[in-house]
This record gives structure tokens, C-alpha cells and sequence, in this order.
């Protein structure tokens, strides 16, 4: 193309110029900075989900297996398990964590020490997933002198409810108690005022006799009383002691309760002294006389928090799984609260304001105006969650004991499960059905971010 000049001659226009991209870079040097980090991406990701989705299709002697895989996938118990706990965490986890995170990124607005609760909450996201995994493996412990859930739940059940002291305590042979049913003993005769009563226990180890224990005492005889003595009838050493007798030597049952039974009713019940005498009146005579269960119960030990047991049965859901779970809770809780404060911050005043003018209570302003404008917000929280359980594996594999972690099994832990059997084409068929289950995430995730940018 030329232009018309005064002269009337004719002058060719510039060459045009490569076009450059807005920050002034040629695309061709643009390509070649990006060319390690694409062949990087295609060595690192793009050819093992190749790879992964070839091998899913041969079985584990190398042979082509079709669609076999895919279908021990729903037809093996052990998968089918580790699918079903998969759903249950994407469904409780994420909710729980972002839930947590919501509350205390509001409440801490309120106080003058939110920051220093934000890091508190925040700090075990500086944890791995290993050394987590190993707290709460202890944690979870069943036994309170080790596990420090148990040891708490102990305590604030044990202040409501008094563990027996004498849990392995049981006549012994020739004794004047049989078995009363129930975990019960009671005696063989009916008792008389006026007549002590021996009341002898066995089983009961000399460390473990409750504090202030007392040596044994017979009872003294009163004609309006029905007396007697419970005791540890048992003396160490071979030939030493009476059997059926109090001696000094042994010890008093301080605090067992002994109940006076007529025709199947309870007409009068007392608790043994330290050294193990007891009274009763006598409305007891002519009454056989119980030691009830309850004095034979086994402390409690707490709950088993590494179990089978279902913790939610209609869900399916045990308590080993929901305990790795909280423990996932607990560190990714913090993340959810930086992201969701993050938002929170970024929310016109103006209309909580308006709001509470308007007559709107403090839960209304949070339920019908803080939650909707912090969507955005809540939803690139659980999405991202989503994502990250569908992958997870270090708590599980290192809290859930060997003897129940088929109970607690993951997608993720089944795939490593699958390889040390070494059946690839199974383990790849599993991290296919991984791929293919975070695309819709993926893909929701994408659809919403570019909402946001046409917005």
C-alpha cells in the first residue's frame, strides 16, 4: 500500500513490526523461557496420568485385563470400603474445618487478642502430616495414663460416676457367698441380729487396695444389729492366716456397699468402714446379704478412639475414621480461618451497619449478610479442602492401627496398599478413578473463578 505525497510520488509504507505482548516480550523468547518448565510439567504430570491410564488396563502379570481393574474397583470389599470412607470425608471434613474456620474468624474480630488466637489456630498448619500423625496416634491412646483424650474423658466421667475399686474381687472356695446373678454375690444363708457375718473377697492385689485401707477387724455382736466384715481374706505366705476370719494382717474393704435382701428387694443396703465392719438394723434380720455389681464394675477406660466401633452408624462411620478426621481438623482449621478472615476484612461496614440499623440482630447480620458476601470466599475454602482430602493418606496410614486401618482405609492408602502387592494395574486404575473424581471439583473451581472475573 502506498500514500500520496505533495510531489505526487509514491512512498511504500513501514514494514509492520513482530508484535510484541503487553509486557514487551517477543513470543518466540516467551516460549523459550517457558520450554523447561513445560517439559517439566509433561515428564512430572502430563505422562504418568498417560502412563497411569495405560497401565490401568493390564493386569498384574503384565497381561491386558480390559476393564477388569475398573471393576475390582466396585466389587473388592476393601475398595469399596476405602470409596465409601473417601465420600465420608469429603462430606465431613471440609465442613467441619471451614465451620470452624467461619466462627473463629468472626469471633475473633471481636476481641483484643484475636491475633494471638489466629496464630495459635493457624500453628499446626507448620506441622507435617508425619508428626501430626504421631501426636495424635498418642492422643487417641486408649489408656488414660497414655492417651490424654482418655485421660481427660476419664477424669469428667469418673467425677459423675465413681469407678468400683474392687473390679477383680470374688469369693474364693469354701466361702459363705456364691455367685447372685449379674456380676453380683450374695450369701448362702440368711443372716441374724446378734450373729456377725464374714463377708471374705479374694482377687484384689495389695497395690491396688483403695487408700485407707485399714487392717480387718471382726465385728462386735449387738442384739439389734446385723454386724459382719468385709476383707481381703488373704495373707502371703503358705499356712498364715484363718480362712473365713479377719486377721490383722489383712486388709478391710473401706467403701463396699452391702445391701440386706428379702424376697428379691433391697430393705436396707450400707457401706463397709475402713476396716472393713459394717452395720445394719435390724430390718435386715432374716435377709440374705449382697455384694452388688456395681461394686465389681471395671474402671472405666474411656472410649476407644482407634476402634471399629461405629461412631455414626448410619453413615457408616467409626470411630477410628472420624478421629483421623478431627485430627485433620485440627490442622487445616487455621487455613480455613486465615483464608475466610482474609474475606472478612474485605466486607463494607457499611452495610453490617446498616443492618443492625435496620433492626437486624446480631445473628441475623451474620446469617442473611456476612455469610452470603463471604460465599466467594467460603467456597474457594471448601473446594480447595475437597481437593486436598480426596488425596489424603499420611494420618490415616500412621494413626489408624494395623489391626483396624482396613476399617479406616482410603482411595489414596488403598493405591500405595495396591503397589506394595504389586498390582499396578490396579493401583493405576485407583489413581485414575482419583483424577477423574477431582475434575468436577476442578472444573466448578474454574467455572467460578472466571465468574469472578466477568464480575
Amino acid at each position: 500500500m502506498s500514500t500520496a505525497t505533495a510531489g505526487g510520488a509514491a512512498k511504500a509504507s513501514p514494514a509492520p513490526q513482530q508484535r510484541k505482548s503487553v509486557t514487551g516480550t517477543r513470543k518466540r523468547l516467551a516460549v523459550a523461557f517457558l520450554l523447561p518448565a513445560l517439559v517439566l510439567l509433561g515428564a512430572l504430570v502430563v505422562y504418568p496420568i498417560g502412563y497411569s491410564i495405560y497401565r490401568s488396563f493390564f493386569d498384574k502379570s503384565g497381561d491386558f485385563s480390559g476393564f477388569a481393574n475398573y471393576g475390582e474397583l466396585f466389587t473388592d470389599d476393601t475398595i469399596l470400603t476405602a470409596i465409601k470412607n473417601n465420600a465420608i470425608w469429603v462430606v465431613l471434613a471440609p465442613a467441619i474445618a471451614t465451620a470452624l474456620g467461619l466462627i473463629f474468624a468472626v469471633l475473633t474480630e471481636r476481641v483484643r487478642w484475636g491475633t494471638a488466637f489466629k496464630l495459635l489456630v493457624f500453628m499446626p498448619m507448620a506441622i507435617s502430616m508425619l508428626a501430626a500423625g504421631i501426636i495424635f496416634r498418642l492422643v487417641y491412646e486408649q489408656d488414660p495414663d497414655r492417651g490424654a483424650l482418655n485421660a481427660v474423658w476419664v477424669g469428667v466421667h469418673d467425677t459423675f460416676a465413681e469407678s468400683s475399686a474392687f473390679p477383680k474381687a470374688h469369693p474364693g472356695q469354701e466361702s459363705p457367698l456364691k455367685a447372685g446373678g449379674g456380676g453380683s454375690f450374695i450369701t448362702r444363708t440368711t443372716v441374724k441380729a446378734g450373729e456377725p457375718v464374714v463377708l471374705p473377697l479374694l482377687g484384689v492385689p495389695k497395690e491396688k487396695m483403695p487408700d485407707g485401707a485399714e487392717p480387718a477387724k471382726p465385728a462386735q455382736p449387738d442384739p439389734a444389729k446385723v454386724t459382719g466384715t468385709a476383707w481381703q481374706d488373704f495373707t502371703l505366705g503358705k499356712g498364715v492366716g484363718t480362712r473365713n476370719a479377719p486377721d490383722t494382717t489383712e486388709s478391710g474393704y473401706p467403701g463396699i456397699t452391702i445391701e440386706a435382701v428379702k424376697d428379691g428387694k433391697v430393705v436396707e443396703s450400707t457401706k463397709a468402714a475402713a476396716d472393713g465392719t459394717f452395720a445394719l438394723s435390724d430390718e435386715a434380720d432374716g435377709a440374705q446379704l449382697r455384694f452388688p455389681a456395681s461394686n465389681f464394675r471395671e474402671p472405666y477406660n474411656g472410649v476407644d478412639w482407634l476402634g471399629p466401633e461405629k461412631a455414626i452408624p448410619f453413615i457408616g462411620l467409626n470411630f477410628v475414621t472420624l478421629s483421623v478426621i478431627l485430627s485433620y481438623v485440627w490442622m487445616w482449621a487455621g487455613f480455613a480461618m486465615v483464608l475466610i478472615a482474609a474475606g472478612l476484612a474485605g466486607i463494607p461496614r457499611e452495610l453490617l451497619e446498616a443492618a443492625r440499623v435496620d433492626g437486624a440482630n446480631e445473628w441475623q447480620v451474620f446469617r442473611r449478610v456476612t455469610v452470603p458476601l463471604l460465599a466467594p470466599v467460603l467456597a474457594v475454602v471448601a473446594v480447595t479442602l475437597m481437593i486436598n482430602v480426596l488425596k489424603i493418606f499420611d494420618l490415616v496410614f500412621i494413626i489408624a492401627p494395623g489391626d483396624v486401618r482396613d476399617d479406616a482405609n482410603v482411595l489414596a492408602l488403598q493405591l500405595y496398599n495396591s503397589f506394595v502387592d504389586r498390582d499396578s494395574g490396579v493401583a493405576s486404575a485407583i489413581a485414575v478413578l482419583l483424577f477423574l473424581l477431582v475434575i468436577p471439583v476442578m472444573a466448578f473451581n474454574v467455572r467460578r473463578l472466571r465468574r469472578e472475573v466477568r464480575r
